[in-house]
């Protein structure tokens, strides 16, 4: 999973009105986090967002793929990249229905 650095400025750009986001390279790629939960990945000019339930009802027909082999299925965000007011909303939405991130174990 290589992932072309210009376009994970172009997604967080894009997404702003969700709330506090925030990106970091992982798995060849990017993990995109969104109030400290990670809501999407991007990879090679492809958006992966997390699946909710409440996600699936806001996009309406979702594309199903993975973002490497080894991935579990996400929402393929092909359309809406353009629409930040959208993109937005899909990325909050997603935030809101995810549980909050596990606290990290102390180091002793």
């Amino acid at each position: 999973m290589a992932s072309d650095s210009s376009f994970i400025h172009y997604v967080i750009d894009q997404i702003q009105g969700a709330g506090n986001v925030r990106y970091r390279a992982m798995f060849g790629g990017y993990a995109i986090y969104c109030d400290e939960k990670v809501v999407a990945l991007a990879d090679d000019t492809q958006l992966f967002v997390k699946p909710t339930e409440a996600g699936k009802v806001f996009i309406g027909e979702v594309v199903e793929a993975r973002a490497y082999p080894e991935a579990k299925p996400s929402y393929l965000i092909e359309k809406g990249l353009d629409d930040s007011e959208w993109l937005s909303t899909l990325v909050r939405i997603t935030a809101d229905a995810l549980p909050a991130p596990k606290p990290k174990k102390s180091k002793k």
